[in-house]
């Protein structure tokens, strides 16, 4: 039995690290943006985590453009619907939450599940029990379908975090940064060391059986302790990258990037919700004392996942920026 995941490794100074700029193919990263960008979608785009949509409050939010606006039922059943009144156009993120029922503040009317009224339809919904997404079908623009396409899981999700940040960026631009992980131990050196791509997509000819990046890295503990593991990233839909860990500590475990538009900014440009999972999983026996853990868990992951977002939203906006030429 493995007695600690931890492995000492003798740290490198960061300038002397193996430069990767010959290895991220600019060429490359953009085939595989491409293909992921031609993924089916059915329409869905994840809003927030599922513990973020609750009975007492409406959350809202917009997608495309869109106000949204979700709540719970006291079955727990997930409702979402536009997040503007249809009589005077009213925030419903103010609204009371009465069961299957908004009930606006303005004046009184009622809109729910329920409602065949023309001017609120409410939206197609799924929680995944990690997630909320919505399905809409004149932003997505495509062939409907049930459910959103989900990658890989671990089969218990219940050790899992959320973080949610938003950047001055398209989602591709978020795709993009994660299809690029050559800059890990460069850009985040306080997270990974001894990073290696092993496996890349071919830049001509990428299909679902080749599209993964492969890759060995790290993560960094202390100065000279961290877990060496084996990862991939895939693209299951044209917003989403995952992270799996294939072997090493806590493999089955995954982290879920979700990339959702939210429409222009008073400034004009454009605004994307990152909303990052991490799902862990581990065989050591330990590890079902983490679901006990998870109040303190939870907040631990959130700053790990946070502080990196911080970074990686930096490279997103400045791709944005460099490929719209807005300064």
């Amino acid at each position: 039995m493995k007695i600690s995941p931890l492995q000492r490794f003798a740290p490198e100074k960061w300038s002397r690290q193996r430069p990767t700029y010959q290895d991220a193919d600019p060429g490359l990263i953009s085939a595989a943006l491409r293909w992921s960008q031609q993924r089916p979608s059915g329409n869905w785009y994840v809003i927030a985590a599922s513990r973020a949509i609750r009975r007492d409050r409406p959350f809202a939010t917009t997608v495309g453009g869109r106000e949204i606006v979700a709540w719970r039922a006291d079955s727990g059943a997930l409702h979402i619907g536009p997040g503007a009144c249809p009589h005077l156009g009213a925030p419903l993120a103010s609204a009371e939450v009465e069961n299957d029922a908004l009930i606006c503040r303005w004046h009184g009317l009622r809109v729910g599940a329920g409602d065949s009224a023309s001017r609120w339809c409410p939206y197609p919904g799924y929680d995944d029990g990690v997630l909320a997404w919505v399905r809409l079908d004149a932003v997505g623009g495509e062939e409907p379908t049930d459910a959103p396409v989900l990658g890989a899981r671990p089969a218990d999700t219940t050790v899992h975090a959320v973080t949610r940040l938003v950047g001055v960026c398209e989602p591709r631009d978020i795709i993009a940064n994660r299809l690029d992980p050559w800059h890990g131990a460069w850009f985040h050196p306080y997270s990974f060391a001894r990073l290696d791509v092993t496996r890349t997509p071919p830049r001509d000819g990428i299909t679902e059986e080749n599209h993964a990046f492969l890759l060995t890295v790290t993560f960094r503990v202390t100065r000279s302790l961290g877990v060496p593991v084996a990862a991939e990233f895939r693209c299951p839909d044209p917003r989403t990258i995952t992270m799996r860990i294939l072997d090493g500590e806590g493999a089955g475990s995954v982290v879920e990037t979700h990339a959702t538009p939210m429409g222009s900014g008073p400034d004009g440009r454009a605004r994307t919700a990152v909303i990052e999972t991490v799902i862990a999983n581990s065989d050591r026996p330990g590890f079902r004392h983490a679901h006990r853990a998870l109040p303190v868990l939870r907040p631990l992951m959130n700053r790990a996942a946070t502080r990196l977002w911080r970074d990686d939203m930096d490279y997103a906006e400045r791709r944005y920026q460099l490929r719209t030429r807005q300064n």
